[in-house]
């Protein structure tokens, strides 16, 4: 097929171009801001101009993107041209855009709660559809000759070589959303932090959207304003919850989970943390700084005895691309419950989840004083998603859905 990709700054694109040209397929990628616009005259133009060229003289069978983008989708509805969108931000405002039941599209959420929530909404345009992973590169990098990957395997594996690891945003800048609510009552932030402690304990429910009464969120207006999109039916209490909420969760979570295992194990064991935020509060870990996805990510994650992953909760049931990744790394995978998890993996068997922080600390414990068990658990994690999760299978899974194959 020839295939018309716009991408920005998005990950796992250059797996999916990998890919395809194996397969047999033609691209050409476009990279432009522009995607991110609901309307864009602008964008409108670069489209026009790349559908009428082809591929050598020959149209495009569909539109290829990350992420859902309305100014493509209605585009791609002008000339009726299959739009496949492969979900996998969460939260992702896009999705309630009156756009989404245009013909046109088939939108992949790797979420299928909120996959779930939108067909039950009678929306026939979206599927079900995990994160997938490039087992291809992933092997080359890690277990190639290569007298260069060889190296670079070789030197991270000095440096960088640690008992517990985790990799990922700590959402503490001085300015995030949450902080733009300063002006709400003492008892509006005492209901915000209470129920935010609350959903914090519980796992495979969330409950913060439904927990935001006419008064608090009244109360929060006030403090930040906010409207939904024109052409979009998200509700406020979305946004607050999922942008706002959410990420304040994380936050405070990942800083404590962090501290606590410091705290209780850093004495004994090397715990690095790899983001881009300052974390004077984590004393006993060792913040990396940022590494690059392709190029550093995957040793880390093989080099790393234990790799946790702590999902944000907007992410209602769904596997990140983090626990994804960390699996095709051949590293061992402790994470918080999620339920999509099931779909692929066998807990306990191909991964491990923990329910609480006490659980998380006692498995921390266990796993790094019987080795065997955690190669074991790594080793069949790692076929899982080599036989169920490469982009082979999932872009297969999509075309075949998308053109009936």
């Amino acid at each position: 097929m020839n295939i018309l990709i716009f991408e920005y700054h998005n990950f796992g694109i250059e797996d999916v171009k990998e890919t395809l040209t194996k397969n047999g397929h033609k691209y050409k990628a476009i990279e432009s801001a522009l995607i991110k616009e609901r309307k864009s005259t602008e964008f409108d133009s670069i489209f026009e101009k790349a559908y009428e060229e082809g591929i050598n003289g020959r149209p495009y069978d569909c539109v290829f993107t990350f992420n859902y983008s309305p100014v493509i989708s209605v585009n791609c509805n002008k000339v009726n041209l299959p739009y496949i969108a492969w979900v996998y931000d969460s939260p992702h405002v896009a999705l309630y855009s009156y756009t989404l039941i245009n013909p046109c599209n088939h939108v992949f959420i790797f979420d299928k709660m909120q996959y779930l929530e939108l067909k039950n909404a009678g929306i026939d345009t979206v599927y079900y559809e995990p994160l997938a992973v490039n087992i291809d590169r992933m092997k080359r990098m890690l277990d190639s000759k290569n007298d260069k990957n060889a190296q670079i395997a070789e030197q991270l594996k000095k440096t960088q070589s640690c008992d517990i690891s985790f990799v990922g945003a700590m959402y503490n800048e001085k300015h995030n959303l949450f902080k733009r609510l300063e002006g709400i009552s003492d008892y509006t932030r005492g209901y915000l932090e209470s129920i935010m402690k609350a959903q914090r304990k519980v796992y495979g429910y969330y409950f913060l959207q439904e927990m935001l009464t006419p008064q608090i969120i009244a109360d929060m207006q006030k403090a930040c304003p906010l409207e939904p999109s024109p052409d979009g039916v998200e509700t406020i209490q979305y946004l607050y919850a999922d942008y706002f909420m959410a990420r304040q969760m994380a936050s405070d979570e990942r800083i404590e989970t962090l501290k606590l295992l410091g705290e209780k194990l850093g004495s004994q064991y090397k715990i690095n943390l790899y983001t881009h935020n300052a974390t004077p509060a984590l004393e006993k870990i060792n913040n990396i700084g940022a590494i690059d996805y392709y190029d550093t990510m995957p040793y880390i994650f093989r080099n790393s005895r234990i790799n946790l992953n702590i999902t944000m909760r907007s992410i209602k049931s769904g596997i990140p691309l983090r626990g994804m990744d960390i699996c095709a790394a051949g590293g061992f995978l402790l994470s918080n419950y999620q339920e999509d998890m099931y779909d692929i993996f066998v807990p306990g068997e191909d991964v491990v989840l923990y329910e609480s922080q006490d659980d998380l600390l006692a498995k921390c414990r266990y796993y790094l004083t019987n080795e065997s068990e955690r190669q074991q658990i790594a080793a069949n994690g790692y076929g899982k998603v080599a036989e169920k999760c490469s982009y082979d299978v999932r872009l297969e899974e999509m075309f075949a859905e998308v053109f009936n194959q």
